[in-house]
């Protein structure tokens, strides 16, 4: 598995990373199976969430890294902050205070029994933010060695350039939905100087900013359509986009999906992808992208079959 730079400060990780989202379905014996397999395959970067499960998907993850003797100091562990649910798992308010974001890190350190994290990232944007509020954060949460890298979660240019007003750490990533029906931030791209609907721009163009200032972008939800619609992945509503990919799998003699991982992968911006299946078999599926080298053509091909146009 191909590691790459983070940002510029010297973090590495695998390309793929694995996400715990819905970890709390397996056993402590079939998560360690799960954590096990993907570090042997090369996956060396696990992502978490405080709410992921109300919780329950960190202490999981920490009951299964008790029982993996040195794993720890092997593996990249990431959690992210700032959404506040209710006790039914809805979503009632983002909290980017000082007090949340250092209370979200203990508690996260606690349930997973370990002293730092590699990455802390602020999940989803507060428009109550007061960034003199996330430094005082993120300066006590690196003096104490809680929190060795910092980053953010689907945030634009502008909402990044403010945090960069007070904060002095480097924000070297950003967890932002892609996929190759839902690639809004390289379709507009594209469709630059046209009035065609590929051409709103949504994230105020985070894709080339990401570029130009070293941030890494992580990809969810890579399989995905929509805002957790389901897969295309044998989708009958995509005919077209399955067929492109069972093509270009049956030459490389790997599955659909390590095609639309590949596809990522093969962007210049050298972004990362997270996957967060639990089942080994899939994972194993996935990780056939590192046989994938996709042409220019290809790509373009596996773009175009998903309804996109060309301007």
């Amino acid at each position: 598995m191909k590691s790459i730079n983070i940002g510029n400060n010297g973090f590495t990780a695998s390309e793929l990373i694995l996400g715990c989202m819905r970890i709390n379905k397996l056993n402590v014996d079939e998560a360690k199976h799960l954590i096990t397999y993907a570090y042997e395959s090369g996956i060396d970067m696990f992502d978490h969430s405080d709410i992921y499960a109300g919780g329950l998907c960190e202490e999981l993850f920490g009951m299964a890294l008790k029982e993996l003797p040195n794993l720890r100091e092997k593996i990249k562990i990431q959690s992210k902050c700032g959404i506040v649910h209710n006790g039914n798992g809805k979503i009632v308010a983002f909290d980017f205070s000082s007090e949340h974001i250092i209370k979200s890190v203990e508690t996260s350190l606690k349930r997973m029994g370990i002293d730092y994290l590699d990455s802390l990232l602020l999940h989803r944007p507060d428009t109550l933010m007061e960034p003199e509020e996330v430094a005082k954060a993120f300066d006590y949460l690196e003096e104490k060695g809680m929190v060795k890298n910092f980053g953010v979660s689907n945030q634009n240019p502008g909402q990044i350039e403010l945090l960069k007003t007070c904060v002095r750490q480097p924000l070297t990533m950003n967890q932002m939905q892609l996929s190759i029906t839902d690639c809004g931030m390289i379709a507009q791209g594209l469709n630059t100087n046209m009035s065609n609907k590929l051409s709103y721009m949504h994230d105020a163009g985070v894709l080339e900013y990401s570029r130009i200032n070293k941030m890494t972008i992580q990809a969810w939800s890579p399989f995905q359509f929509g805002f957790f619609e389901g897969t295309f992945i044998d989708n009958p509503e995509f005919p077209e986009l399955n067929a492109k990919l069972q093509e270009i799998g049956d030459r490389f003699g790997v599955a659909k999906t390590a095609v639309a991982t590949a596809w990522i992968l093969r962007h210049p911006a050298k972004m990362q992808v997270l996957v967060g299946t639990t089942n080994v078999r899939h994972l194993e599926e996935i990780l056939g992208c590192q046989k994938v080298e996709l042409t220019r053509e290809d790509w373009y091909d596996i773009y175009r079959s998903a309804g996109h146009t060309l301007p």
